[in-house]
């Protein structure tokens, strides 16, 4: 295994692999509080479907970041929690956040230029644009 940053076997890629999803980072951040049903967590992150939220959860389940936890009530009822791993995620997801709060408004003033400046500006990129 090489120890040079980003290249295909590094482990930072991995980790910048897991946070470039960005249903895994509010998911995660959803799950900060304690655990939760997916039907709450879909309630309180809205803008997602339930298709996307099953997928990202077995995603973070997948990674060992979430623990999934049925329970034999009636109905039966299956809740989602952070692991140990997960939690440590919790630090980097603000730090993103606050760097996000922090300079979103010139992201987002530079998308506009690049976009006044190419009339072709594919509307994928400002992800803002359509927010602002």
């Amino acid at each position: 295994m090489t120890t040079d940053a980003f290249l295909a076997d590094c482990r930072a890629r991995l980790a910048f692999d897991l946070l470039s999803n960005t249903w895994n980072a509010v998911v995660l951040w959803a799950l900060r509080d304690g655990p939760r049903r997916a039907v709450d967590l879909r309630e309180r992150i809205g803008g997602i479907s339930s298709k996307v939220l099953t997928e990202t959860l077995r995603r973070l389940q997948f990674n060992g970041l979430v623990d999934r936890q049925a329970h034999p009530d009636a109905p039966s009822r299956v809740v989602y929690q952070l692991s140990a791993l997960g939690r440590t995620l919790l630090a980097p997801i603000d730090a993103v956040g606050a760097w996000a709060f922090e300079h979103g408004d010139e992201v987002m003033a530079a998308q506009e230029a690049a976009c006044i400046r190419d009339p072709q500006c594919p509307s994928s990129y400002p992800l803002t644009r359509s927010t602002a």
